[in-house]
């Protein structure tokens, strides 16, 4: 019954993965991508990953999304130029998913992704939260510090951006 479910949620969240590419406007592709993290989040519920989940609606589907679609309505881009860059792009997009799902065929018909659902439990550990604070600040602590400078930089950019524009 597992397996049904994350089957479900994972096709809900391809769907709406191409939803995001395909979609010619850009508040109905916001939509779509919201959908498609919701779905990632009950994938971790699935998973046995809470926290992940909740981070997962809280990070991208409430703030990253919301930054998009504010950033969407501040470029005000026109309908003519969205279609000339979409109609450029077709050809890489269909090579790129043609290419994704004989990749996944391959791998489902080759009965490599036959291992059960939410099995682990962690030696030692029994929080989730646990296993990825010790895991950031130990093992990951280099790409964490990266990100953080990543996520500084565009916050400066930003408040930059709306300080030049309310000159």
């Amino acid at each position: 019954m597992e397996q049904l479910f994350f089957y479900i949620f994972a096709a809900i969240a391809v769907i709406s993965a191409l939803g995001v590419i395909t979609a010619k406007n850009p508040i109905h592709s916001a939509v779509f991508l919201i959908a498609c993290l919701l779905q990632v989040a009950a994938i971790f519920i699935l998973l046995r990953a809470p926290f992940l989940a909740v981070v997962q609606v809280f990070i991208y589907v409430g703030a990253v999304v919301v930054l998009f679609l504010f950033a969407v309505m501040m470029l005000d881009i026109g309908k003519e130029r969205l279609e000339e860059r979409i109609h450029g792009q077709v050809k890489y997009a269909v090579t790129a998913v043609l290419l994704f799902f004989a990749m996944a065929g391959y791998l489902i018909l080759n009965g490599r992704l036959s291992a059960p659902l939410g099995k682990y439990t962690p030696p030692e550990l029994t929080e989730n939260t646990e296993i990825l604070g010790r895991l950031l600040y130990t093992k990951y602590i280099f790409p964490f510090e990266v990100v953080s400078i990543l996520l500084l930089v565009a916050l400066i950019g930003a408040i930059v951006l709306v300080v030049k524009q309310k000159e």
